[in-house]
């Protein structure tokens, strides 16, 4: 029975997070509830995620992360590298080369938050499609990722239940072979292929890009007009009516957001809204449609008033609420005229539509409040025409912190946990980074995903669910030899992770590695490795990995871009370490 509860558990849990129905941490909790209900796992072994080795590590190495990101470390490298790049070729290969060093010891998502903006800007200054260099920035991240302990959480995550199962983890440096090649094959490929494979498709108009042609248009105040003398929070457009008015145009003025304002005959007001609404709104108002209005994003800024385009961050507090519920234009002083989602762009009922990570909001607002937003960690602002400020007099500090983590954990003084709460303290003692900052800033979705789905992993290993599995996928195999089943793990582990959250699948699959190597007699550590490289190499799909949804809008990708560049990249990995994990990790 025990066996059954914990693989009901598991296929309920594998099934929301590929349908992606709720985000991954209610998942995780959900989970965490399953198996204290069950009684596989006692209070303190279902409460052991939350104090694992791989938990605290991961929390510290964001926290660190948060240090070098505040500071403008990260940025600095940024910068130059940047500049480096004074034309396509250079730039891709600097990007490439800048950001897989950076991911090694910096999280992905940071680093990759951290260049976004900057990309798109040498973009434009070159004249380069930014969809040319926005899936190498992402792959980027995950080859840099892999060449380190601390590259990425999914590392940490296989490191801990190694650790857990009593077979020793590994060394901080211990994947920099394997990782090197692959960071090598993998910025010849791009270097090679995304001039052909990768689309040049980005335009420069954001309102072209978010087709918002038929909601945006311009209404003439006629003579007769019910709404002479009256504001527009008097007339209630926005509730009887479902429409928004941008700005009001009064001979040469212009004014923003004229909620206050009593309109006057020959007034032209700026409306956002469906046909069906601007029509009635014609009819029962007293306006008239401008028919030589054509919209463009010069039609939308002014002076003061900005179009910007700015994604929901990775550890953004607003997802899952909507626009509604946030107060948004109250909050931020900004109205948000549509939103990009997965290459579909919504712009009916923005109010309601609950916020999610990655999403790209097309904002308008006055310059002022844009600048403002660009300090606020829930987003990440792509037209960045102005520099945060960051506290670059600290950079070099908040480097020699991090550096000092990583050369005591390499020399063996300390283990990589001990070294990096160290170097939490550190951060904070120097004034590197607030706790306030790092509170806000930390992915709390992953630390809670990892509470959630290691003792999971754990129930799989007491109940003997893991060996059962185990033996159930080696009937076929068991005569083709530990290679062949490290190949069949390794695909398995990568269309996990292509469809659900790349720590979940490692956290599920390390325990059926351990359980595999047991039944053949051999080392667990090939397999154990084959599920790091596989859960932390994800290309193929936008949803696998953070990053790949981060620049997914930003780049204007289709999801078939990542299906022609990321799945032979994938392929060759995947003949890489078959070929290399058995002669470097020895069965």
């Amino acid at each position: 029975m025990e066996i059954i509860w914990v693989v009901v558990i598991l296929v309920g849990a594998v099934t929301l997070f590929v349908t992606d129905r709720m985000p991954v941490d209610q998942v995780a909790l959900l989970v965490l509830g399953a198996l204290l209900l069950s009684g596989v796992l006692t209070p303190a072994e279902a409460l052991s995620g939350l104090s694992h080795p791989a938990t605290v590590t991961v929390g510290a190495m964001l926290f660190l992360s948060a240090g070098l990101q505040k500071t403008g470390a990260v940025a600095v490298l940024g910068r130059w590298l940047v500049r480096w790049g004074r034309n396509r070729t250079l730039l891709l290969l600097g990007l490439m080369l800048g950001v897989g060093v950076a991911s090694a010891f910096i999280n992905n998502t940071a680093t990759v938050a951290v260049f976004l903006p900057m990309v798109l800007s040498a973009a434009a200054a070159r004249k380069v499609s930014a969809s040319k260099l926005l899936i190498p920035l992402s792959y980027a991240s995950q080859f840099g990722g892999v060449c380190t302990l601390i590259g990425t959480s999914t590392n940490l995550v296989v490191h801990g239940i190694s650790q857990q199962a009593g077979l020793g983890g590994f060394e901080l440096f211990e994947f920099a072979a394997l990782g090197g090649v692959m960071f090598a094959v993998g910025t010849v490929y791009l270097w090679v292929v995304s001039p052909w494979l990768l689309p040049e498709r980005r335009g420069a108009e954001l309102t072209q890009n978010y087709q918002l042609g038929p909601y945006i248009t311009e209404v003439r105040v006629t003579a007769d007009s019910p709404l002479l003398g009256r504001t527009v929070l008097e007339a209630r457009l926005g509730e009887e009516h479902d429409v928004t008015v941008l700005e009001l145009i009064r001979r040469e003025r212009k004014v923003w957001a004229p909620l206050h304002e009593p309109l006057r005959e020959g007034d032209i007001l700026l409306v956002r809204g469906r046909v069906n609404d601007l029509v009635a709104l014609r009819n029962t108002a007293g306006l008239e449609i401008e028919p030589e209005f054509q919209l463009k994003d010069a039609s939308l800024e002014t002076g003061e008033v900005e179009l910007v385009e700015a994604l929901v961050a990775p550890h953004s507090r607003l997802a899952g609420a909507t626009l509604r519920q946030l107060d948004f234009h109250g909050r931020y002083k900004v109205i948000v005229l549509a939103i990009q989602r997965r290459g579909q762009v919504i712009r009916e009922k923005l109010a309601e539509v609950p916020l999610q990570y990655g999403d790209a909001l097309l904002l308008m607002g006055p310059k002022a409040e844009l600048a403002r937003l660009r300090g606020d960690e829930n987003f990440i602002v792509l037209q960045a025409h102005t520099e945060i400020p960051w506290q670059t007099r600290r950079a070099p500090l908040a480097l020699g912190i991090v550096a000092a983590v990583v050369l005591l954990a390499a020399l063996d003084v300390q283990p990589i946990l001990v070294t990096a709460l160290v170097g939490c303290g550190a951060m904070v003692l120097t004034g590197c980074l607030r706790m306030e900052d790092a509170y806000r800033t930390l992915d709390w979705r992953v630390l809670i995903l990892l509470a959630g789905v290691l003792p999971l992993g754990l129930a799989l290993e007491k109940c003997g669910a893991a060996q059962e599995v185990a033996d159930a996928a080696l009937q076929g195999l068991r005569d083709a030899g530990p290679v062949a089943i490290l190949a069949v793990l390794y695909l398995l582990t990568g269309v996990l992770t292509e469809c659900m959250s790349n720590n979940a699948a490692a956290a599920l699959l390390a325990p059926v590695a351990i359980s595999t190597a047991e039944a053949l007699g051999v080392s667990a550590k090939p397999f154990l490795v084959a599920v790091t490289f596989a859960a932390s190499t994800s290309f193929a799909t936008p949803v696998g990995y953070q990053t790949n949804t981060m620049i997914y809008n930003a780049g204007g990708y289709r999801f078939a871009d990542f299906l022609k560049v990321g799945v032979p990249l994938n392929l060759i990995f995947w003949a890489l370490s078959v070929y290399l994990i058995p002669r470097i990790w020895p069965f």
